[in-house]
């Protein structure tokens, strides 16, 4: 499924799966604020075009679960936002790579 990207009016970045199938929408809420498109963040090939802090679906956690989540991180010593939509927000790529870490997770397609 492809993913895309929304950035809010504060420059929060957000990325959603949307099936092929689906119409793409211009704009989606976030945490009770409008995040329009952003094809540039979707298209951008380098690390350094990437706009942090950066919200990550695919790390995510379903919403009943998003305080676990933050008590985990808190437990392990990688203080982490989490959305009330249970989706962790990294600061930047070493912070990004140190909480998948805490949770065993490896980004093999991550930023080097």
């Amino acid at each position: 499924m492809p993913i895309y990207c929304f950035k809010t009016a504060r420059g929060q970045l957000h990325e959603r799966d949307i099936s092929i199938k689906e119409k793409i929408p211009k704009w989606v809420l976030v945490d009770g604020q409008k995040a329009h498109r952003d094809f540039q963040s979707e298209h951008a090939n380098v690390p350094s075009s990437v706009g942090w802090p950066l919200t990550c679906v695919a790390s995510g956690v379903h919403n009943s679960q998003a305080q676990e989540l933050r008590d985990h991180f808190k437990r392990v010593g990688v203080p982490t936002e989490v959305t009330s939509d249970g989706d962790p927000v990294y600061r930047s790529v070493k912070h990004r790579r140190q909480a998948l870490k805490a949770r065993g997770f490896v980004d093999r397609s991550s930023f080097v």
